[in-house]
């Protein structure tokens, strides 16, 4: 019987192989929100390097004394490879040190723009057009002109541009970049760790992001003498066109993303979520989301710009657009790099990547990550964005030492960061709920809603109504060294301050359940900081004014009386460092960032125990932080990085009704109709007898390509024989995901194409031997889920077989397990996530929803009854 196949020389069988595979890697693309298979890709790099190894081994001369070609242009090529890495990770440092610069410049011109304009240039900020006069009063810059020197008309003007802004916002991230909203850092978490995402970090998503970045956080500067008509405008303004840019341009630019990004650096496929039209709407709505007062942050989302352009500029080399480890490498460097440029910390971006988005972190990548974040770091020092020197507005230094009796109080700050992390995290859940079930089409009317809400209730307290990045600065600052902003250090106001703090810190916690998540882009690290700032700097007051009543008490005994003895910024730092380590449940990374915020190397003791006690604090509770919550709660395919202990075999967890293929004795129509009627990402080959003997694992991708290309190349029929069963002798296996891995193997040039032969004209049997692995990753069915899971974490399959003595028994996954710890929860609700809890606040937003919902069809009722009269 002829069989559909080449030639049966060897040479011929590699030629058609390279010549289907091209076609083949663009079809097969990781399909959107499945997962990568990181066993597969580690064998396609270590067929390159063999590849690569092979060529260099060959003479310098052949047998007749002429140049060896083959040897030249492995050497070249080793040279390209060796640099290739470090020059896409210079280039993407350099890329993100230079977007973060520009967002920062546009968010402080949009900041400065709610107060007024420099007549000498509209595109001058404040601090560059009074330059000459820097630090005495603005009355004193005549070439400022502040808006409240205008008449009510311009107030309306002011008003119908501010909703422009925000409309165009989010029109921007809805309609070209959804995965531009939000912080990302859950998102990113997933890709990093084989979760694909298309599109997430793609160069639409980078640009959305990029754009519309600083729109979202000019909203929170200084607008004390703007009036409060003219703060609520402009607040309602930049957040309308955020929102608008958000929802018409670039849906994923909405949010934090950091989730998203855990799950992608993982292995999660989200298409577009890294694209171009996110970065660029990200970009140019996050100053807007800042600038209207949302209490959101713009550091969650600088990690999900900068890992947009590490996508965007490394899938310009085919070295890593090729490889998923390559490029999860690059990735992981990113984030690195994006938290690096967004604290002015680039040990601390290293320490985070680390601890927060990877999962598998080895000493390449962490070589990488720093070397990313030190050209991102340096590229923004460069531009010196604020012209201070300073990379964030928040860096202070101190030089005072701490008392051991303050330790009391630093226990109290953090207890105070675990709760906050535990309560964010649960009622932020909740509303995350309430609005996927009521507000998915109205992403720009909530963010205008917000931001209005916002401003009127911030306009009125001093520390909610600046930037949240110059109210940190001016919580940390010590009052010898300047920082006595409107009497914070003056002991007569000391009780009104602290009356003024509290109320700020609970009002933004407020404020910032109901916000974050929203669409648009949306941070929670520096909201957490200045909550945690408030409080602690509420804490330190209190401590201080205990001590100037009593001063000789023995409390205070280790006190000199020629030094200040409490300093309250010092207090304001750890409270932050508190709030920030509750809310994301990370350790080491905040006490690296915060030492490097400071330079104070006596505060790393003080900040250790703070974060060691709202670890414990937290620990308390269930659930984790808020891009691992976020992740279940939108249900990524994450394994957490936790140990469990289930004491079940997998044989509980698999599934057991599979869809095979018969090793032989299928026809075509047969196999047509199973992929047709299925939906699942690859078959088990099994034999014909009822033992069910296992033979190997296709893939459906490669399945459909193999029939495409011999329906185009030859007569083939329904009643064409398929035959998956392997050749004779043991082959390495050739998979479909990689368009260069089947020359690798056999040892083909990519330019060898003239010797293809063409499929046979008649046929009765194709062969899908070449495209079957024959050694898939097995497990015996008493094998317990435990161990099951670990090779998920640390070697990431796609799929696991289950076999007893040969024979196919079922097949397990990620999506299985993670299934099985939900029912599990559900079983026992005393496991349950925070975010399976109905709670009081869900059932308040609902009370809300169908009173407003009331309300406005009487409106509407009555307006209608008006137009007919």
């Amino acid at each position: 019987m002829e069989s559909i196949r080449l030639a049966d020389t060897p040479r011929s069988e590699a030629f058609r192989q390279i010549q289907d595979t091209e076609e083949l890697e663009q079809l097969r693309r990781y399909e959107d929100f499945t997962t990568i298979d990181w066993i597969q890709d580690s064998i396609l790099e270590r067929n390159r390097r063999l590849r690569t190894s092979r060529d260099i081994q060959t003479s310098l001369r052949d047998s007749q004394g002429r140049i060896n070609s083959p040897w030249v242009r492995a050497q070249v090529q080793k040279l390209i490879a060796a640099g290739q890495s470090w020059f896409v990770v210079s280039l993407v440092g350099m890329c993100i040190g230079l977007n973060a610069a520009l967002i920062s410049i546009i968010t402080e011109w949009l900041s400065d723009l709610k107060m007024g304009y420099c007549i000498d240039g509209w595109w001058l900020n404040q601090q560059f057009c009074c330059w000459e006069i820097d630090g005495q009063e603005e009355s004193a810059c005549a070439s400022w002109r502040s808006w409240s020197a205008y008449s009510p008309g311009r107030y309306l003007v002011y008003v119908l541009l501010a909703m422009l802004f925000s409309l165009i916002s989010a029109h921007l991230v809805d309609s070209f970049a959804k995965y531009a909203a939000g912080s990302g850092i859950s998102e990113i978490k997933c890709i990093i760790g084989g979760f694909v995402m298309k599109g997430y970090l793609g160069l639409s998503t980078l640009l959305i992001k990029s754009l519309t970045l600083p729109l979202v956080i000019a909203s929170g500067l200084n607008v004390g003498k703007e009036g409060p008509s003219v703060h609520v405008a402009c607040c309602m303004l930049f957040s309308l066109i955020s929102a608008h840019l958000v929802d018409s341009f670039a849906k994923y630019a909405a949010g934090s993303g950091i989730s998203e990004i855990k799950c992608i650096i993982s292995g999660f496929v989200m298409k577009g979520y890294l694209g171009l039209s996110t970065l660029i709407i990200k970009s140019l709505t996050l100053p807007l989301v800042i600038a209207s007062g949302l209490n959101v942050g713009k550091e969650g989302p600088s990690v999900h710009v900068a890992c947009c352009i590490g996508n965007v500029v490394a899938r310009m080399f085919s070295g890593f657009s090729h490889s998923q480890g390559k490029m999860r490498e690059i990735l992981t460097a990113a984030s690195a790099a994006g938290v690096a440029v967004a604290f002015g910390s680039p040990i601390g971006g290293v320490m985070f990547s680390i601890e927060e988005m990877s999962s598998t972190f080895s000493i390449k990548t962490m070589w990488r990550s720093f070397f990313c974040a030190l050209v991102a770091t340096v590229t923004l020092s460069a531009m010196n964005p604020f012209r201070t020197g300073k990379l964030v507005l928040f860096q202070v230094t101190y030089d005072r030492d701490w008392h051991f009796f303050e330790i009391i109080f630093f226990i109290i700050i953090g207890i105070f960061g675990g709760l906050y992390g535990v309560l964010v995290v649960k009622f932020n859940l909740q509303v995350a709920a309430f609005r996927r079930k009521h507000l998915v089409g109205y992403g720009v009317e909530e963010a205008v809603f917000l931001a209005t809400i916002t401003a009127i209730v911030s306009y009125f307290n001093r520390f909610l109504r600046i930037d949240m990045s110059e109210s940190l600065g001016i919580l940390f600052k010590e009052c010898e060294g300047g920082g006595d902003y409107d009497n914070l250090c003056q002991s007569w106001a000391q009780w009104p301050m602290a009356n003024s703090l509290f109320l700020a810190t609970v009002v933004r916690i407020v404020l910032v359940i109901i916000s974050y998540g929203g669409k648009v882009p949306a941070g929670i690290f520096v909201p957490s900081m200045a909550i945690g700032a408030t409080f602690g700097r509420m804490i330190g007051i209190i401590v201080k004014a205990m001590y100037t009543t009593y001063p000789t008490s023995s409390f205070f005994s280790s006190c000199r009386p020629d030094i200040p003895c409490i300093t309250p910024g010092t207090y304001a730092l750890l409270g932050a460092a508190a709030a920030l380590s509750g809310i994301m449940r990370i350790t080491v990374s905040v006490v690296v960032i915060m030492f490097e915020l400071t330079g104070a190397l006596t505060y790393i003791l003080p900040t250790m125990i703070v974060i060691l006690v709202t670890k414990a604090v937290g620990d308390c509770f269930e659930g984790g932080g808020i891009a691992d919550e976020m992740i279940r709660f939108n249900g990524y395919p994450y394994l957490e990085r936790d140990d469990h202990a289930f004491n079940i075999p997998v044989s509980q967890v698999m599934q057991k009704e599979l869809y095979t293929m018969s090793v032989t004795g299928m026809t075509l129509r047969e196999v047509e109709e199973k992929l047709e009627h299925t939906s699942v990402q690859g078959f088990p080959i099994v034999s014909t007898d009822s033992q069910r003997i296992l033979v190997g694992y296709i893939g459906r991708t490669e399945l459909r390509y193999v029939m495409g290309k011999a329906r185009s190349t030859q007569d083939i029929h329904p009643s064409t024989l398929c035959s998956f069963e392997p050749p004779s002798e043991p082959q390495p296996y050739h998979t479909a995901t990689d368009t260069d891995v089947v020359r690798e193997l056999v040892g083909v040039e990519e330019d060898d194409h003239a010797g293809i032969t063409p499929l046979a004209a008649s046929a009765d049997t194709m062969h899908f031997s070449p495209w079957v692995n024959q050694t898939p990753l097995c497990v015996a069915p008493q094998l317990p889920l435990e161990i099951v899971m670990d090779l998920f974490k640390r070697m990431g399959p796609r799929v696991i077989l289950v076999e007893y003595q040969g024979s196919l028994t079922g097949l397990i996954t990620v999506k299985d397990v993670l299934r099985f710890m939900v029912s599990s929860e559900h079983a026992h609700p005393a496991s349950r996530s925070v975010w399976d809890n109905q709670g009081e606040l869900d059932a308040l937003l609902e009370e809300a929803w169908l009173w407003a919902g009331n309300i406005w069809g009487k409106a509407l009722a009555m307006g209608r009854r008006i137009i007919r009269r």
